[in-house]
């Protein structure tokens, strides 16, 4: 019987977003990762066999960290307010996790599925699946089904708020939750598009 690890997954992901964010993407590989830690690179390798599979893991986690509060938010009672709240909640949570955000910005889910390991292709596949679903439903409680209007608000709208911000390293502006919001609501409240 083997020993028992003696760092969990979240803990070598925590160490490698660190890394991440002290000196970049770049700088994260198993032997930075391992001496965040403290730990021998063996111990990472035994549970991520390469950079890109340590990468990826991140990433994925990263994604559902986020996505826990974008689909309470989605799926509030009144349309209206669960369009204000997700639009909010990506301003918010960039701000709140501004190197896991950047992280986000760095890779979009289809360039993923052609470059990063194999192993992930079924879960980077259903990756988005409940907020896609989601944001279907709500197009259907706002009267129409334009999932595509539901998209440009809910998505396109929060991080064009946040991505200049992120990527010059700077805060968020405290009225970009505000503006998010007021921009989201007025594309999903026209009736005329």
């Amino acid at each position: 019987m083997g020993r028992p690890a003696k760092f969990d997954a979240d803990q070598i992901l925590d160490a490698a977003a660190a890394v991440a964010a002290e000196d970049g993407q770049g700088a994260v590989t198993v032997t930075a990762v391992a001496a965040h830690l403290g730990a021998p690179s063996g111990s990472i390798y035994h549970r991520y066999g390469s950079r890109d599979l340590l990468l990826a893991h991140l990433w994925i986690r990263t994604v559902r960290r986020f996505q826990e509060g974008f689909l309470e938010a989605v799926r509030s009672p009144d349309p209206a307010e669960a369009v204000r709240r997700s639009a909010a909640h990506t301003v918010r949570w960039s701000t709140e996790h501004p190197d896991e955000a950047r992280l986000l910005l760095r890779h979009h889910i289809d360039d993923l599925r052609l470059t990063w390991p194999q192993e992930l292709g079924e879960e980077l596949s259903r990756l988005n699946t409940a907020s896609v679903q989601a944001m279907e439903q709500l197009a259907t409680r706002c009267g129409h089904d334009d999932l595509e209007r539901i998209v440009f608000a809910l998505v396109d709208i929060p991080l064009a708020a946040v991505r200049r911000h992120l990527t010059k390293g700077e805060p968020i502006p405290h009225r970009a939750v505000r503006l998010a919001e007021t921009a989201a609501l007025a594309i999903v409240l026209e009736s005329d598009l």
